[in-house]
């Protein structure tokens, strides 16, 4: 008799739990307790970006003598958005932002998949190895920009153990020459973001089923093999999150590159990020920044809508 009476019991209360009011009330009560932080979220998010497309349309500055309220008063129809795409050095920016993201995401997912592989099975100094890895990527990048500052000196370590190897003496100027200041500034970012790669990538690897491995394993295939048809399918997912976080990351490198060349030698290092900081700073054509910087949003907006399609394709395959 008990036992009917507690599974009543148990039935009424799931019966209540479930009524469409009670989901409705919850609704609601969880909607006004959540209202302050998310009006706050909408203000912190929107109010920026509606000030910058409003500024974007103007020639306004803060050398113009009126406050961004006023900016209406400086209407110039769309006009910074038409000199953007006439704009060699914007466009010249954009290509080194590209060139630096090519070698650089590419050369960081090898080696971070290269040592997640390595760092998926046990060995002696593992967590030595482990914490000593991942130490780049705790440094500040302005640290690291000047650490590579000095490595990459006329008279500095890179040029000694140079001269170490080839037996005579190496003085090359890597921050002063155009093309050897890029190089430098790539090794940088090498350096510091492929822990955090390495770090992404093996966490994916971690989570392949060990018991599809075992079964393939067991059916004859290789290393190799079982690298190809089972843990590369089973990462995509992880995959296309690390590289979609390098490439619009490599979009903002600024403090180490800043730091080494201060985009020079000229304007041979000079990054988009580098670029929108000068014009903001040096030349205060706020107007413009604010487009140039609407433009990248837009690109960046496309980057990460390409890469969620990506991984919902691949969640649907993984299915």
């Amino acid at each position: 008799m008990s036992a009917v009476t507690v599974m009543t019991s148990k039935d009424e209360m799931k019966a209540v739990g479930t009524r469409p009011g009670s989901r409705d009330e919850g609704a609601r009560l969880g909607f006004r307790l959540t209202l302050p932080a998310q009006i706050l979220v909408l203000f912190i998010s929107a109010f920026p970006l509606l000030m910058q497309l409003y500024i974007s349309v103007t020639d306004w500055s803060p050398l113009s003598g009126t406050g961004w309220w006023n900016a209406w008063s400086m209407w110039n129809s769309f006009a910074n958005y038409t000199d953007l795409a006439a704009d060699a050095r914007f466009w010249s920016a954009l290509k080194r932002t590209a060139i630096v993201m090519i070698v650089c995401v590419p050369a960081e997912f090898l080696l971070g998949l290269a040592l997640a592989t390595l760092f998926a099975d046990d060995f002696p100094g593992k967590r030595v190895f482990y914490s000593i890895l991942l130490m780049p990527m705790m440094v500040v990048p302005a640290v690291a920009g000047y650490m590579f500052f000095m490595l990459f000196q006329s008279g500095g370590p890179v040029n000694d153990i140079l001269s170490s190897l080839t037996g005579s003496p190496v003085t090359i100027a890597w921050l002063s020459d155009p093309t050897l200041a890029l190089i430098a500034v790539m090794v940088a970012d090498i350096w510091q973001w492929t822990p955090l790669m390495f770090l992404i990538l093996l966490a994916g690897l971690v989570g392949v089923p060990e018991d599809q491995i075992k079964a393939a394993t067991l059916l004859g295939a290789n290393p190799w093999q079982r690298f190809v048809t089972i843990v590369l399918p089973k990462m995509k997912t992880i995959i296309i999150i690390a590289l979609a976080i390098r490439v619009i990351e490599n979009f903002k490198i600024f403090d180490t590159l800043y730091i080494m060349t201060g985009g020079g030698p000229g304007v041979a290092t000079e990054t988009i990020s580098v670029y929108i900081y000068k014009l903001t700073t040096q030349d205060l054509i706020w107007g413009y920044v604010a487009a140039i910087a609407l433009a990248i949003l837009v690109v960046l907006s496309i980057v990460a809508v390409f890469a969620m399609k990506r991984m919902a394709r691949a969640r649907e395959v993984a299915a």
